[in-house]
């Protein structure tokens, strides 16, 4: 590769209507200049564009918004957190260039066609605080980028990634979220790929510098470059990449401590108790509120117990939770079982049992979306039901899928003074990194 490519990022997908407001000068295919306010909105096929007078601007089947120098885009309401327990709608704005897309059922895409290594600013700036320690933010830049350009490479060589596994007995659910409903673009904005929360976050020069910095650079192993996985918090174990997606093994997105202390994996149920009832030393085990500050965004600050967490259910709240999520009546809950858990103690096969029905539904996300009204943390948890007043208790550790890097702990890893390339080397055992462009 000998240049930067340029990517498309969905922004807002499948919305009846687009608003938001073009700052600067911008050129249609065919119309233009144009600028300010604008609405758009699809009808059988066709984007129809229009002012802030609600004067018809165009009307094509697709509507590419070029940028002049130094002009960029507001889009209105964009979803934050989707599906997760931060979710909100926010107005951001953009760099680089606007695609507006049609689909059949009267909805439309915008998408953000912008430079991969701006793109990347922004992206770290809205995974964590651009006031984070510099080595954090380099080593976030060759992450991320890592991240994308394998990502890019498996849809050109292989499409979509299976998301269901076949073969599962009846009464088994077993999904993965990876990248199968990406048709349209590259990549989406939000949790599902990568946050990019547009230029807003930049609120220093440290993001930018980060990746002009590492420009180019990616992690490697065997020649080819990683998919660099990485999640908020391990909960002191980092987890394999097969408990969370499909069952294969991915030499350097393996359980290893966040710690210098070296921790058994987890491989008993008992084990897993008494390790989500501890605090062991780790690099994500912090309460430093100043820290916290520096390194996490303001969302994400709201989440205040992701190294050890409890949650609580009343008698009933769960099988009305489970009916929610799921579709199905289990009727009375009965027991809540692990049946295969991962190095980090992350559950990927669960039973659900209820006096009119049970099942078994893995992968970790999907437990999660299962179990609670939002997400849970992780799926690194032990249930225990209350006897006398009904309902259940989890007892849990970690926030997110625990592959590969542990974002809180490489940002402590930092501020202790590890350099970029030892905090990749201890989360990615076996990669090297090399220069891509």
């Amino acid at each position: 590769m000998r240049k930067q490519p340029n990517i498309t990022v969905g922004i807002m997908d499948r919305e009846r209507e687009v608003s938001g407001c073009l700052n600067g000068v911008f050129l249609g295919d065919g119309f233009g200049p144009f600028s300010g306010p604008f609405t758009a909105r699809a009808a059988g096929g066709i984007v129809e564009l229009t002012d802030s007078a609600g004067m018809n601007a165009a009307r094509l089947p697709l509507i590419r918004l070029e940028a002049e120098t130094g002009s960029t885009f507001t889009l209105s309401s964009v979803t934050v957190g989707n599906r997760f327990h931060w979710e909100r709608k926010e107005d951001q704005t953009f760099a680089g260039d606007l695609v507006l897309r049609p689909h059949g059922d009267g909805t439309l895409t915008a998408v953000n066609e912008i430079p991969l290594e701006d793109y990347l600013a922004c992206v770290i700036a809205s995974e964590m605080n651009d006031a984070a320690p510099p080595e954090f933010l380099k080593a976030h830049a060759i992450l991320s980028r890592s991240w994308l350009l394998a990502s890019l490479d498996r849809k050109q060589s292989s499409g979509k990634t299976a998301a269901v596994r076949a073969g599962d007995p009846p009464g088994t659910f077993i999904r993965w979220y990876d990248r199968e409903d990406h048709d349209l673009f590259d990549v989406c904005a939000d949790d599902h790929c990568q946050r990019y929360q547009g230029i807003d976050r930049l609120s220093s020069q440290n993001p930018r510098r980060a990746v002009r910095d590492t420009e180019g650079l990616c992690l490697t192993f065997g020649g080819e470059i990683c998919d660099a996985r990485y999640s908020k918090a391990c909960g002191g174990l980092t987890e394999d990449f097969g408990t969370a997606w499909e069952d294969r093994d991915v030499p350097y997105l393996k359980s290893v401590p966040d710690a210098r202390t070296p921790y058994r994996p987890i491989r008993t149920e008992e084990e897993a108790a008494g390790w989500f009832l501890s605090r062991p030393d780790a690099y994500c085990n912090t309460n430093d509120e100043n820290l916290l500050r520096r390194i996490l965004p303001l969302t994400d600050r709201e989440t205040t117990d992701f190294f050890r967490w409890t949650v609580e259910y009343a008698a009933g709240e769960l099988e009305e939770i489970l009916r929610e999520k799921s579709g199905l009546d289990f009727g009375a809950l009965r027991e809540v079982i692990p049946l295969r858990r991962g190095p980090s103690g992350r559950i990927s096969k669960l039973k659900i049992a209820g006096s009119r029905k049970s099942v078994i539904v893995g992968k970790e996300l999907e437990i999660r979306r299962w179990l609670s009204r939002s997400h849970l943390l992780s799926s690194a948890f032990t249930v225990r039901k209350k006897e006398e007043a009904g309902g259940f208790v989890f007892h849990g550790a970690g926030w997110g899928h625990g592959v590969g890097l542990c974002q809180i702990g490489a940002a402590v890893m930092a501020d202790r003074g590890f350099p970029a390339a030892f905090i990749l080397k201890h989360y990615f055992r076996g990669a090297g990194i090399q220069k891509i462009y």
